[in-house]
């Protein structure tokens, strides 16, 4: 297996940096995985990167820096920060009700609000956890999900989960209503607002929709396993997802927006603590959910962290903030299990 390393700055003592590697490779290779990318961040520095194996492999083209893989439901903490800077701004009030931003969502029998959406406490359907009712429409754009409020017709019409408030239930469709939010409480597109607002102050140049009709030479290609055999993955379209599920871009940005997360150039930190402490919920304490982000805890050490899957990619960020160190991981395969990974390398930084 092909394998390339690509080192940023001389941060870590260097058998440091090899140990890094050599657990991320030993994973990989343990796991038959095509191509993956790293990196760790620390103390608001990337200071580390490197990658492995094939970005396609039937065209033998590596793995680099510039190699761009989808975020997954990573691309939901870019929502998030988004909707809470709106909220800075006192442009979105998180307990009004969403028609009051959205009237094209269609009342429901209990009312839901932005906060709720945030904390995947809406009530809203996932995939499989009830029925997605799509609204048939003859759509006059040309590439019709390139606008988050038509997307809503992927599952507007779908009958509430949960009575808002009183449940955790994952969603992305959840995350796409609260895309339009973002949308109409800020006054531009909503992937405007994700490009200016936190891709351009972060550096994040690499950052965009997965719209499926732009040629991208730099995307990976995915892959699955089929009856054991490992085989490219089918072409799917994410652009009807984007605020829950539907960016792209190489590791450093991926890493950058870590950095950034910790940082201050996004939400002051006191929105960022609110963003990180797990809401609460009537039958239970708390679930394990703040605002756009998994709150727990690894190597005694508080962890915020969210994790993308989907089509042609598996993705992973985790933050210890009190340390002021990431790691964050992509790959192209569909069956990559990146926490053990992560898991390998943390123990090289922590111990």
């Amino acid at each position: 297996m092909l394998c390339s390393l690509f080192l940023a700055l001389l941060a870590f003592p260097v058998p440091q940096e090899a140990s890094l590697d050599s657990a991320a490779i030993a994973q990989a290779q343990a796991q038959e995985l095509v191509g993956l990318a790293w990196a760790v961040v620390r103390k608001g520095e990337p200071l580390h990167r490197g990658t492995f194996g094939f970005a396609d492999r039937e065209k033998s083209r590596p793995v680099d820096d510039n190699t761009l893989f989808r975020w997954a439901s990573i691309s939901k903490p870019l929502t998030a920060i988004a909707a809470m800077q709106l909220v800075e701004e006192d442009r979105l009030d998180l307990a009004r009700n969403v028609r009051e931003y959205v009237p094209e969502f269609p009342e429901k029998p209990q009312p839901i609000n932005s906060l709720q959406l945030l904390a995947h406490q809406g009530g809203i359907v996932h995939y499989t956890n009830g029925p997605v009712i799509r609204t048939e429409v003859e759509y006059e754009v040309e590439h019709p999900f390139e606008d988050v409020i038509l997307a809503l017709d992927t599952f507007k019409e779908s009958p509430l989960v949960a009575e808002p408030g009183t449940k955790y239930a994952y969603t992305t469709h959840g995350y796409i209503l609260l895309g339009a939010v973002v949308q109409r409480a800020g006054g531009e597109p909503y992937w405007k607002q994700v490009k200016d607002r936190i891709a351009a102050p972060l550096g994040m140049k690499s950052l965009r929709p997965d719209y499926p009709w732009t040629k991208i030479p730099e995307r990976a290609r995915g892959y699955g396993r089929v009856l054991g055999v490992i085989v490219p993955s089918t072409d799917t379209d994410v652009s009807w997802k984007l605020p829950g599920g539907g960016f792209t871009s190489n590791i450093s940005d991926l890493a950058r927006f870590a950095e950034g997360l910790m940082g201050e150039k996004l939400v002051k930190p006191a929105t960022r603590e609110k963003m990180w402490t797990r809401q609460p919920l009537p039958e239970r304490k708390t679930s394990s959910y703040g605002l756009g982000f998994s709150v727990g805890k690894a190597h005694e050490q508080r962890l915020i962290s969210h994790s993308g899957s989907q089509e042609a990619t598996r993705t992973l960020m985790r933050l210890f903030p009190d340390r002021g160190m990431a790691v964050v991981l992509m790959s192209n395969c569909e069956y990559a299990n990146l926490k053990p990974i992560a898991l390998a390398m943390e123990k090289v930084l922590f111990d």
